[in-house]
């Protein structure tokens, strides 16, 4: 497995963001993976994961699915589906993948599974190629 690009300052994956998650995520030739403990610090309720930050998670693993093909992308569209709690101390495994693909947009799956083996999330995404200025701005920022 290899690991993913980054950019330092992102909230999920930067290592220099004093206040982001500093997740890691790999290519496993097939799908990106991540594996990520549910930490008090993020909760939306006293040792419940913010659903907010599972969503954010799950952009972030199918983004990084594109990434992993050298496909510059953002966020079009998403779907999250919560479907257990995510609880504080959790050990997450989060996998994203590309589906389709109909010109310029790419549709993305991902999942998110507890140490039990529980689906607590799953969600479908629509990404597009940036214009032509954003795509310049984002392809500066990634390390």
């Amino acid at each position: 497995m290899r690991e993913l690009p980054l950019y330092s300052g992102c909230f999920v994956c930067g290592q220099e963001n004093r206040i982001g998650l500093k997740a890691r995520f790999f290519w496993d030739g097939e799908k990106a993976v991540c594996d990520i403990v549910a930490e008090e610090a993020f909760a939306g309720y006293k040792n419940i994961l913010h659903g907010g930050i599972v969503a954010t998670l799950l952009d972030e693993i199918m983004i990084k699915a594109l990434l992993a093909e050298d496909i510059l992308a953002v966020t079009a569209e998403i779907t999250i589906r919560l479907k257990n709690p995510v609880y504080t101390g959790d050990n997450l495994h989060l996998e994203g993948w590309k589906t389709d693909q109909a010109g310029n947009v790419f549709h993305t799956r991902g999942r998110a599974v507890n140490q039990s083996g529980e689906i607590v999330a799953e969600a479908t995404a629509k990404y597009v190629k940036p214009k032509e200025e954003l795509s310049g701005r984002l392809s500066r920022s990634r390390q």
